[in-house]
């Protein structure tokens, strides 16, 4: 999968390439699913949700530009997969599901591999999280009507945040940078398709 994705030139940064290797996708899809782990597409893993292709997660979590060092917000968990993979390029993560379900497998999960810098909550991601902020990058894992502004408020100077927007039916990804000013630049990194952002700041599912 890895050859795949850096010989296509979908993930270029070493980092990243690093974390999809090192995380094991087949253990954060459904046991029936695991042989469909590492194949480009996206998997239900219930409760009407799907777990991105490794090239979208690779793609977005490249496009945040994570160093290190930063705190990250993360909003949609889902299976916890994309949090596994921010858990080796950052500092902190902080990742919202609005599904206790999900949370709660993605939770089990990820302590089962040892995860310990992530930190799942159950809640309306679309709020973000007021009192973890400001964050150094957010990622938004499923499609909304436009970027949130809670999280553009959360986001903080040098910050990025990515994220799907549009329609219900195809988004744009894209990438805000807030500058140093407080200047919030966006970016159109390609177009998209992912499950509905629900909640106050998204759709009313």
């Amino acid at each position: 999968m890895v050859q795949r994705l850096a010989g296509a030139g979908i993930v270029t940064d070493r980092r990243v390439l690093r974390a999809l290797g090192a995380v094991p996708r087949h253990l954060l899809v459904p046991e029936g699913l695991r042989e469909a782990a590492y194949r480009e597409a996206a998997l239900p893993i219930g409760e009407g949700q799907t777990i991105s292709a490794p090239g979208v997660v690779g793609a977005m979590s490249q496009a945040l530009e994570l160093g290190g060092r930063e705190t990250v917000l993360e909003v949609g968990t889902g299976s916890g997969y994309q949090a596994a993979l921010l858990s080796r390029l950052a500092a902190r993560v902080v990742t919202i599901e609005r599904l206790p379900q999900l949370a709660a497998r993605a939770r089990s999960v990820l302590g089962m591999l040892g995860v310990a810098n992530v930190a799942v909550h159950v809640g309306d991601g679309t709020r973000g999280r007021p009192c973890d902020a400001p964050f150094d990058a957010i990622l938004v894992t499923a499609g909304g009507p436009e970027v949130p502004p809670p999280l553009l408020e959360q986001l903080a100077p040098g910050g990025r945040l990515v994220g799907p927007f549009g329609d219900r039916r195809e988004q744009r990804l894209l990438r805000v940078r807030r500058t140093e000013t407080g200047e919030l630049l966006r970016e159109v990194l390609g177009r998209c398709r992912f499950v509905q952002l629900v909640g106050c700041h998204g759709w009313s599912g």
